[in-house]
């Protein structure tokens, strides 16, 4: 019999039985269009993530306020408090005989107050920062303006919002030009940001700017700033500036108390761990695929037990082993690369469907099926068929002719 004609019968069987075939196939469909479905999710996420430090620009440095370790978070993260990063160093920083290549920078401070306009109130999330916010953060007034730095130094009580918490605010009225109170303080509104998608680094739509020494001394009677977050002239100078940065801060605070982070870095990590993250869940996903293989080798064991006359009397008019293993063998593979075919199918439309939902939430989320992960998922269900379907082919190959003829 010829490969030809062992791939005809393999076929023939897997139509007479399309019950069981396809009960046969499930566990290998479930699990090549899991690890499908997970990878494309995997990037699309990973995309997503990466895409906004990257749209943002890997020329930014930070600097936030408490020494850490430098592959370890910041002390903010853990919830300390640390006061000795000033509007002062953001100053020495841009300096350009101490620092050469900061072409513009920031200091921020938080806190959370109740906004009032008329009867309309809400609890709100505030960011005092220099004019250079608007830079930095790549934010652009749709109505009205940003505040200047001669505004932010002489601590005018000014404004600008995001695009959804004005909506909120002020409905369909005009909000530049109107006088708002922010922690019982009156303020005017002169600018609303262009809508803008949100990140890791925060949602600009629902903010609330105003000038850094208002922030401080008006609202929060501090004199520090959280971190310092500033753009540089390219990222060519990432390394060089870092270093500057240092010195000018040890000198100025006697001891380095403050980490250094640049967004470069932190898309590497990024990358890392989504890397990881994406493999774990594939792995996980892949041991469905061996328990949708041990399910091809009990079928095929059965097959062979019901096929025990038919190979009796094939080896009786003159088949060889060879023949027997070799029709077993190629129905098991065909089995599984039809499974894996099918979930392939699967895995692919709903990694479709689901960057159509998240691209019509407004995401940046990319539609990505690698050509790799397509040929490895064929290659791997075709593995798992010939792995698996070797012990019953051989168990069938093995059978005694005159014995396989008296079977009932």
């Amino acid at each position: 019999m010829t490969i030809l004609d062992s791939y005809k019968s393999a076929v023939k069987n897997l139509f007479v039985n399309k019950r069981r075939s396809f009960l046969t196939m499930l566990g290998l469909i479930i699990g090549i269009s899991s690890v499908i479905l997970v990878m494309s999710v995997g990037a699309g996420a990973q995309s997503l993530i990466t895409g906004q430090v990257q749209r943002r620009g890997t020329d930014q440095i930070a600097v936030l306020a408490g020494a850490s370790d430098p592959e370890g978070p910041p002390a903010q993260a853990l919830g300390i408090v640390i006061t000795t990063l000033t509007e002062d160093d953001k100053d020495a920083i841009t300096n350009k005989s101490n620092v050469a290549h900061v072409a513009y920078a920031s200091g921020y401070v938080t806190g959370n107050a109740v906004l009032k306009w008329g009867s309309v109130d809400r609890n709100v999330t505030y960011t005092g920062a220099n004019a250079d916010y608007q830079i930095v953060e790549a934010v652009t007034p749709v109505k009205g303006i940003f505040f200047t730095e001669a505004e932010a130094k002489a601590r005018e009580p000014v404004m600008v919002m995001g695009s959804q918490i004005a909506e909120e605010i002020f409905d369909n009225q005009e909000p530049v030009g109107e006088r708002v109170k922010l922690a019982n303080k009156q303020f005017l509104v002169i600018g609303v940001l262009a809508p803008k998608e949100s990140s890791i680094f925060g949602d600009t739509d629902n903010s609330i700017i105003i000038p850094l020494r208002v922030a401080q001394y008006g609202l929060l009677g501090i004199r520090h700033v959280t971190f310092i977050r500033m753009k540089l002239e390219g990222e060519e100078y990432i390394d060089q500036t870092e270093e500057e940065i240092r010195q000018v801060l040890v000198d100025r605070h006697g001891e380095e108390d403050f980490s250094i982070r640049n967004t470069a870095a932190a898309l590497d990590i990024l990358t890392t761990i989504t890397n990881a993250l994406k493999f774990f869940l594939v792995s996980i996903a892949a041991i469905s695929l061996f328990v949708g293989g041990v399910g091809i080798m009990n079928i095929m064991l059965i097959a062979v037990q019901e096929k025990t006359r038919e190979v009796g009397l094939r080896k009786a008019l003159g088949a060889r082993d060879n023949d027997i293993l070799q029709q077993f063998l190629i129905e098991t593979v065909v089995l599984s690369m039809l499974g894996g075919v099918i979930g392939l199918v699967i895995g692919v439309f709903f990694s479709f469907l689901i960057a159509k939902i998240v691209q019509g939430l407004g995401y940046q989320y990319d539609f990505i099926i690698s050509f790799t992960a397509v040929l490895v998922s064929i290659f791997i269900t075709t593995l798992i068929g010939f792995v698996f379907g070797v012990y019953p082919a051989r168990k069938a190959s093995r059978l005694d002719p005159i014995d396989a003829l008296r079977y009932e």
